[in-house]
């Protein structure tokens, strides 16, 4: 298992990593919830970005490693005097399990955030997750706060 997940990790590292236009962005930061962990958000261009996170999700009352790897749009961004309000739609896919049972996932988030003109960002995600394996449906939810540098 552990190597499927550097492999995944390395993965998503490696599409982060792949040049982007001078206006993209770092974030990082804390995801509380189900799946709840270190969140990074590397924007592509103005629209669109990737987001990772690496942390635990508890899922048929089992608390697990899980990882995620989502490509994200933003197609409406409201904005105000010091806020901007983004909505953003993502498709991704997440592997989570333990040492004896690894899923893989699709995943399909809808996140709203508040982004200040700091380098602050808090927001909310509500995500369908669909495993491959086991055919099951699970949604997931929760907030986090991002830093952008």
């Amino acid at each position: 298992m552990r190597k499927l997940l550097l492999m995944t990790v390395a993965f998503g590292l490696a599409l982060a990593a792949r040049p982007a236009p001078a206006r993209a962005d770092f974030g990082l930061g804390l995801f509380l919830g189900d799946p709840t962990g270190l969140d990074v958000k590397v924007g592509l261009n103005n629209r669109s970005g990737i987001d990772l996170l690496f942390g635990v999700n508890t899922l048929s009352d089992n608390r697990v490693t899980y990882g995620h790897v989502t490509y994200l749009i933003t197609p409406l961004v409201t904005q105000g005097e010091s806020i901007s309000v983004p909505l953003r739609f993502g498709i991704g896919a997440a592997i989570y399990g333990d040492d004896n049972n690894l899923n893989v996932a699709a995943r399909v988030p809808v996140e709203l955030a508040l982004r200040f003109k700091n380098p602050l960002e808090i927001y909310g995600e509500l995500a369908v997750l669909f495993t491959i394996d086991e055919g099951d449906i699970d949604l997931q939810g929760g907030g986090g706060i991002r830093l952008y540098f």
